[in-house]
């Protein structure tokens, strides 16, 4: 969810270099069942432009009806949302809405903060017993300085906390620049991945053919040896050219990554690990095992789309640690 906080944070911020108001809603808690979790957040400026979302569409014209009074007063309050007999997932939501005032010092900071790939925490606190407003609010812990939103206070006795732990983004290396590569790229800047390519020095491409692409690097296999990838990082091996996946997937032998995935089909695959074993005899066997190749789940994808979809969707399952099966066979809540 990091992505999401990420484009609140920067819309909030020219909302303010414009002359207008923002407020910030946050779940910060949960009876029951609900189409999302605590934890998730939305804004909503003055003149109703939102940013996120903390339901499927029924909860946010509420938010936005109860925000009027945040908006002339500044001071945050407690929503309380029975969804129970209005939707179907059959829960209430305890829902926080508080002022969303950005200065530059902390808009700096937490652009730093992310870019560390390091994990921050955001405490809320509310009140679920007090009747009027009270001065609770949100903080963000940084790494070097802890930045409160306005009108925020540390708890007391009246107040209650959510405290949520933001991980790095998750990160997609593409390592091809062919079509599929650019659909892959697409799908994953849209759920909010970071994604970087990788193709090799005399390339002719560049990151204005890759939509969505955070970074486009043009690397040798010696190069890339030592590009930055870490346990938040997926890897999806795609240069369609034999000689130049053998030679990407010998520099990703040492690395700790979440995903390593391989397109083509399984003969590739063997012939691949076969040439990599002869040049590289030592190889740990686990590397080979972690390889996804084919990369991607079996949902009878043909097109490059349906392709990026496929693959996507088998590094959640990998990330999330979960088996992919139909959500009717699966016992218990969707979400633990």
């Amino acid at each position: 969810m990091l992505h999401e906080i990420k484009e609140i944070l920067q819309q909030g911020y020219a909302n303010q270099k414009q002359g207008m108001k923002t407020v910030l809603a946050s779940v910060v808690e949960l009876d029951g069942s609900s189409y999302r979790r605590p934890g998730v957040r939305m804004s909503i400026r003055e003149d109703g432009l939102m940013i996120g979302a903390v339901s499927g569409g029924c909860v946010e014209k509420e938010i936005i009806r109860q925000a009027a009074s945040v908006f002339e007063d500044a001071k945050p309050k407690l929503m309380v949302y029975d969804g129970r007999y209005r939707l179907g997932c059959e829960g209430v939501l305890y829902i926080l809405i508080e002022p969303l005032v950005i200065s530059d010092e902390f808009l700096e900071a937490f652009t730093a903060q992310w870019k560390l790939r390091e994990p921050f925490q955001i405490q809320s606190f509310y009140s679920k017993e007090e009747k009027g407003r009270f001065l609770g609010g949100s903080i963000f812990h940084l790494k070097n300085k802890d930045y409160s939103l306005k009108n925020a206070s540390q708890p007391t006795s009246s107040l209650q906390v959510f405290k949520q732990t933001l991980k790095p983004g998750l990160r997609l290396v593409i390592i091809g620049s062919e079509h599929d590569a650019v659909e892959l790229c697409k799908f994953a800047a849209q759920a909010g991945w970071e994604v970087h390519l990788v193709a090799p020095p005399d390339d002719p491409k560049s990151i204005e053919n890759f939509p969505g692409a955070m970074a486009y690097h043009g690397i040798s296999e010696l190069e890339f040896e030592d590009f930055e990838l870490d346990s938040q990082t997926a890897v999806v091996l795609m240069t369609h050219s034999y000689v130049q996946d053998l030679k990407y997937m010998s520099c990703l032998i040492n690395k700790k990554v979440a995903y390593l995935g391989l397109l083509g089909p399984a003969s590739r695959r063997e012939k691949l690990f076969a040439q990599l074993l002869e040049y590289n005899p030592n190889t740990p066997e686990e590397f080979l095992l972690a390889w996804r190749g084919p990369s991607g789940i079996n949902i009878g994808a043909e097109t490059p789309q349906e392709i990026a979809i496929s693959v996507i969707a088998e590094i959640l399952s990998v990330v999330r640690k979960q088996i992919p099966i139909p959500l009717k066979e699966k016992e218990g809540r969707i979400h633990q």
